[in-house]
């Protein structure tokens, strides 16, 4: 049994002796209905932390004929599914983590080379009866042993991407061309294949790659279809973990879900399992990351890039075409081939019903007020972001005048192209200017309440803070705003909240372009 050919199962062992473990085996079902079908070849892209390498090796425990995984896989879910041990431990597998291939090798001209010198070797060593001549391809090696014994594999490669990811000089970048066309577009090698699965984090490049792996079917953030409930953690899983470590199921799904796929919402694996481990919530993704990449997309400055930062740091979502992107890394040429990539990395979520992305989570926002933090063009608007924690403190102070004053800030860069005078933008410069509340509160808007609609709802989950409730006014009077709360009873929902209430009644005056604020506590 090799490194490459057949691995043994130690990598899915430790996973299950973690101390917190998610049970996706489902996915192997799945897979199985592929085997030696015509959609035998897949590719599934995600960002990183969401269990891309925890799943292969799992596939590779599971189909490796180079260990026995059954007391690994009982009592798992899998061990219940039709057909289960029909393929448990049947086939040849070739597993490939080439981001640690391309890292790890010194003369990185030689990765394929060497990669495809050592897979041979092992080959020899379990098929000692066949001839492998020292400069066969791996391609021509899957035919040799296919031809003489009837045996196929399947081909397991993590992180396919690394080498469109490192922009690697033209020559290696070309092998490697050839070395998946003769794994995968060759008609001859095809039976010698059961199931190829690739993983990386972005899609299939479309101008380079495309034509070698075009007979692969996709399954990305954008779409996993059948695989969606295998793309990260689901909120009963995500529950049930809370119960066990005893942790505040509400808090953890600010901030780490918000990413969605045919109906299921799916939360950040990892940063799920260490705030478990952990005992607590914070920002893990910033410690296996880095905000620079925002930074690298945003600062390209596309034509209305400001105006969609400051939309989405407010709350919003910002419409994207997510077609036109060509998944490399050298062809961004719009906003949306910038959004798109941000989306495939986990910095964005999207939203396929409508088309549109926004930031996902208190985790990954505090990533974007990072990365604006670090950006000379976004200087007023980190400073928003920063005086938004005086602002929340004015605010529960009463004092009227100073969250006006901080209003006709927010509004001066929220609008940028769209009407100053727009009521959607004066609502965009409420939900930015009060960012830092997203600390304190869950904020609601438009909320159904009494016999209309209340703009903003703040429900605290901190204790001893009130609950808000904003209503906007246009060219009228913020004690009319006032009087339209306590009238309307927008303060029904909040009926089984038992602290205080504040009602925030803004009016803009669109002549002389300024905020003007009332407060009034009241009582439930």
């Amino acid at each position: 049994m090799g490194i490459y050919l057949n691995p043994k199962n130690e990598n899915f062992a430790g996973t299950l002796k973690a101390d917190v473990y998610v049970d996706k085996t489902m996915m192997l079902e799945v897979l199985n209905s592929y085997i030696d079908k015509e959609n035998k070849y897949i590719c599934v892209s995600r960002p990183r932390r969401f269990g891309k390498t925890i799943a292969q090796n799992m596939i590779a425990a599971y189909y490796s004929k180079g260990c026995d995984s059954s007391a690994l896989f009982k009592g798992l879910k899998i061990s219940t599914a039709e057909g289960y041990a029909d393929k448990l431990n049947k086939y040849n597998v070739i597993k490939i983590d080439l981001n640690s291939e391309y890292q790890n090798t010194l003369k990185k001209e030689k990765m394929l080379t060497r990669l495809t010198s050592e897979i041979r070797e092992e080959m020899r060593e379990q098929y000692p009866g066949i001839n492998f001549e020292s400069d066969d391809s791996l391609a021509q090696c899957l035919l040799h042993i296919h031809s003489k014994t009837g045996e196929t594999f399947i081909i397991i490669i993590d992180e396919y991407d690394v080498l469109v990811r490192e922009q690697v000089p033209p020559p290696l970048f070309n092998e490697y061309l050839g070395f998946l066309n003769g794994l995968f577009k060759s008609d001859t090698v095809r039976p010698a294949i059961s199931l190829a699965y690739l993983t990386g984090i972005l899609p299939i490049v479309r101008d380079k790659i495309q034509s070698k792996l075009n007979n692969f079917r996709e399954y990305t953030i954008l779409d996993a279809r059948e695989l969606a409930p295998f793309v990260g953690f689901l909120p009963e899983e995500v529950e049930e973990l809370c119960k066990e470590w005893n942790m505040d199921f509400e808090e953890c799904r600010r901030w780490y879900d918000g990413y969605t796929q045919h109906g299921y919402e799916i939360y950040n694996p990892e940063s799920v399992v260490q705030s478990m481990t952990d005992h607590k919530y914070s920002n893990y993704w910033g410690k296996t990351s880095s905000y620079r990449v925002i930074n690298d997309r945003v600062e390209a400055n596309f034509k209305g890039t400001k105006d969609a930062v400051i939309r989405m740091l407010a709350g919003e979502n910002v419409s994207v075409n997510v077609l036109q992107y060509l998944n490399t890394m050298d062809s961004f040429s719009t906003l949306d081939d910038a959004l798109t990539y941000l989306i495939h990395i986990g910095y964005l979520a999207y939203d396929e019903e409508d088309e549109s992305c926004r930031i996902p989570n208190l985790e990954i926002s505090r990533e974007w007020a990072m990365a604006i933090a670090t950006m000379n063009d976004y200087e007023t608007t980190d400073n928003i972001i920063k005086a938004s924690k005086e602002l929340l403190s004015e605010t529960l102070k009463k004092n009227e005048a100073a969250v006006a004053a901080a209003l006709n800030e927010s509004h001066i860069h929220v609008t940028s192209n769209r009407s100053y005078n727009n009521e959607d933008a004066l609502a965009s410069a409420i939900y930015l200017a009060y960012i830092y509340a997203l600390n304190w509160y869950y904020i609601f808007k438009e909320v159904t309440a009494g016999r209309g609609f209340a703009d903003v709802v703040f429900v605290p989950f901190k204790q001893d803070i009130p609950a808000l409730i904003i209503e906007l006014k246009h060219n009228k009077c913020a004690e009319s705003a006032i009087d339209q709360i306590r009238g309307k009873q927008y303060f029904e929902p909040l009926k089984n909240y038992k602290g205080g209430l504040l009602f925030v009644g803004v009016n803009y005056d669109e002549k002389e372009k300024t905020h003007e604020c009332r407060i009034e506590e009241f009582t439930l």
